[in-house]
């Protein structure tokens, strides 16, 4: 993958390292996201993707190297900024959804508005707005234990959705569901970033999944390859 600029990028990565004891997870990785685009990140299990995710993300901090949002580089900043980043700029969507099992579906939707200070009242309206759109306003009064898998799912979308983030993450997001629920989730997911401006990072290794995307980005060996134009 050639080197990504601050140009026209929402997100960008350049010579991220990072190893875990003696193993390297990522050795040189480089990526980068425009506003509005959904990327799959692929690759064999142990290659580096989600490990990519997480310094994305800032979840955690690379060993070297730089990630920057916009005009912020998250590398240099203390867990604390990188913490206020993704409640406020970040969305997130996990593969068995996380949400919290003691909350209602639309308090699950709401618990990032509230983090941030928005009204009770206010944020459960957006949060029921959004389970409405991605069709699971049913359950809005059930807990996660209550609903279906692929009911959930809409749920953590809704949920990763709910703050008008720059960015989702989505670590296999249809990995716990059957081939029609996790097509359906695909669908919902990419028309709402893309008409919400979200660029989506998705981490899958499934090609079915990856066709959701405007174009995919390999990771080998702890590096990460650009399939645009390949082949």
């Amino acid at each position: 993958m050639t080197t990504p600029t601050a140009t026209g990028a929402l997100l960008s990565a350049h010579d991220l390292h990072k190893t875990y004891g003696s193993t390297p997870a990522l050795a040189g990785a480089d990526f980068q996201i425009h506003a509005g685009e959904v990327v799959a990140v692929m690759g064999p299990s142990g290659s580096g993707k989600s490990t990519l995710l997480h310094c994305l993300a800032g979840i955690v901090p690379p060993d070297s190297g730089t990630v920057r949002y916009k005009d912020r580089d998250l590398s240099a900043m203390a867990d604390a900024g990188r913490s206020a980043l993704r409640r406020s700029e970040f969305g997130f969507v996990f593969q068995f959804g996380q949400l919290v099992p003691e909350l209602t579906c639309t308090e699950n939707v709401a618990l990032p508005l509230r983090l941030v200070g928005v009204h009770r009242k206010e944020a459960n309206a957006r949060a029921r707005e959004w389970l409405e759109r991605l069709e699971v306003d049913d359950v809005h009064d059930h807990r996660p234990g209550q609903v279906s898998g692929g009911q959930g799912q809409r749920v953590a979308i809704a949920r990763a959705l709910v703050g008008n983030p720059g960015v989702i993450f989505a670590d296999e997001p249809t990995g716990a569901l059957d081939s029609l629920n996790g097509e359906r989730v695909m669908e919902l997911l990419t028309d709402a970033a893309r008409d919400t401006r979200a660029a989506v990072v998705l981490v899958t290794h499934e090609s079915r999944v990856a066709a959701y995307s405007d174009r995919e980005v390999v990771v080998r060996d702890g590096k990460a390859r650009d399939m645009a134009g390949v082949g």
